[in-house]
């Protein structure tokens, strides 16, 4: 197709996908998403008394999910929040920011988490004695003594702590202790007996330090020499550290998921960057690692990636994406369907323009062709601004695109397959600038042809309608019935 024949289209369709765009707004900072009314609650209440001095609400999310969030704030405030919250490993690193507008937010209460409890205690059995089974009536003004407490195991003494770095210098070993910080906040600096300075975690029990000895050790995020010290062999403390408190791996650990589906959620979250091709290599193995130390939630490798998982699928839900079948193009993906709406058909193009002022947009192409058409393509989306000063991976048989400006971002994916040049134009607000790549992950990994673009099916549509025609008129002179195409 040449570029003067396109122009005036997507020129057309470029106005239609990028509608003036409100920056003023209130916006929530979602942190996690869960199942169940209880399972919500408890999290709501475990994160109200992390952020004391921020609101905490929940709201639905798809159909069986409910997020937990913190707001409504203005964006400003909120991302500068968001960020210190990251910063500080507060949250976790994939939280992201949710228009309030619409959303039917509830506030938490926790009080009424408080009376929940109650109410359950308070149907328990009243006035049982346990000695002999005397009704109340036998026992007015006896107070029952209470029943004996199940004598619980101790658990072992938190006294074993994770070795990071050793330094003779003191100087070298305070900015170690600052990077180590940086993603690891719980870090603290020790004198040992011998006059070095140690950088370590703790205190943990000695099960559970090796465990994420183990867990962070294998992709990299701590030093491959990293070791499990005892609390006497610690020397004294410099500069205090926090208690992490992060769990132990839980006693019947589920198994790994799929690897190719462990690489898509790594993806997701931003820390891999690799080929979907499920195999268990050194960048997979490092994302993990990453995925493990980032969220500290547990040392076991399979339930971090089954939660990881949890929160994609619910992000999935938020953002509205299904499947769409493009009859036009005869192309298919995964999209966000809720904040587009298809606007027309021209030439190779099947465009969908913003729905609700969304300011997204996503444009589906498919022509016959090869490598010249195909990079000719691309620099057309260039020229006309659907990607703006891309960075450009031109390959055989492959061309990719991304960039930014002031008020949109844009990806841009295509290929040759078949003799045809196919593809896809993803057009993203600034604003959310976080879910950009995401979206665009998902539909890179989705797209597929489906079936013939329309055009390749006329004429087979035309002679199926005419058979259909024929057979309904025969029918007619057989049965004396009326014909309905008439």
């Amino acid at each position: 197709m040449k570029a003067k024949m396109m122009k005036p289209i997507v020129l057309l369709a470029l106005g239609t996908a990028l509608p003036g765009m409100a920056l003023a707004e209130d916006v929530f900072i979602r942190v996690e998403a869960k199942r169940g009314a209880q399972a919500v609650q408890q999290a709501a209440a475990s994160w109200q008394s992390r952020v004391a001095d921020l609101p905490v609400v929940t709201f639905p999310v798809g159909q069986s999910w409910t997020a937990i969030a913190f707001g409504p704030l203005p964006r400003e405030e909120a991302e500068a929040q968001m960020a210190a919250l990251k910063e500080a490993r507060t949250i976790p690193s994939d939280s992201l920011l949710s228009p309030a507008e619409g959303l039917p937010a509830t506030p938490f209460d926790a009080s009424a988490v408080s009376a929940d409890t109650a109410a359950a205690q308070d149907d328990r059995p009243q006035g049982e004695n346990a000695a002999n089974g005397a009704s109340d009536a036998s026992t007015a003004g006896v107070v029952p003594a209470p029943a004996p407490e199940p004598i619980q195991p101790e658990p072992p003494s938190p006294d074993h702590y994770l070795r990071l770095e050793a330094f003779q210098d003191r100087s070298e070993a305070d900015a170690a202790l600052n990077r180590w910080r940086e993603t690891l906040p719980e870090a603290g600096l020790w004198e040992m007996p011998n006059g070095w300075f140690t950088v370590a975690i703790g205190p943990f029990s000695e099960q559970g330090a090796g465990q994420w000895l183990a867990a962070l050790r294998g992709g990299g995020t701590i030093p491959e020499d990293s070791l499990v010290e005892a609390v006497a062999e610690m020397g004294r403390t410099v500069v205090e550290g926090s208690e992490p408190g992060w769990p132990l791996a839980p006693e019947n650990p589920p198994e790994m998921p799929p690897m190719a589906e462990v690489q898509k959620a790594l993806s997701w979250a931003g820390f891999y960057d690799g080929a979907i091709d499920g195999q268990s290599g050194p960048k997979t193995r490092a994302a993990i690692a990453a995925e493990l130390g980032a969220q500290r939630e547990t040392p076991d490798a399979a339930t971090a990636m089954l939660k990881l998982m949890e929160r994609r699928d619910a992000w999935r839900a938020e953002m509205g994406l299904t499947t769409l079948d493009d009859d036009y193009t005869g192309l298919s993906v995964t999209a966000p369907m809720e904040r587009l709406t298809h606007d027309r058909d021209e030439r190779a193009l099947s465009i969908y323009g913003p729905k609700d002022e969304s300011g997204a947009a996503l444009i589906l192409f498919s022509q016959p062709g090869g490598q010249q058409e195909m990079e000719d393509l691309a620099g057309l989306v260039t020229a006309l601004g659907w990607v703006p000063s891309p960075e450009r991976e031109i390959g055989n048989g492959t061309a990719r695109l991304s960039g930014r400006n002031e008020t949109h971002i844009g990806r841009s994916e295509s290929r040759i397959a078949e003799g045809r040049v196919e593809g896809w134009v993803l057009i993203w607000p600034v604003e959310d600038a976080a879910n950009a790549p995401r979206i665009a992950a998902e539909i890179a990994d989705s797209f597929t042809r489906s079936q013939p673009p329309r055009a390749e099916r006329a004429p087979a549509i035309d002679e199926e309608a005419e058979a259909t025609s024929q057979d309904a008129a025969a029918a007619e002179d057989s049965s004396g019935a009326p014909n309905p195409l008439q």
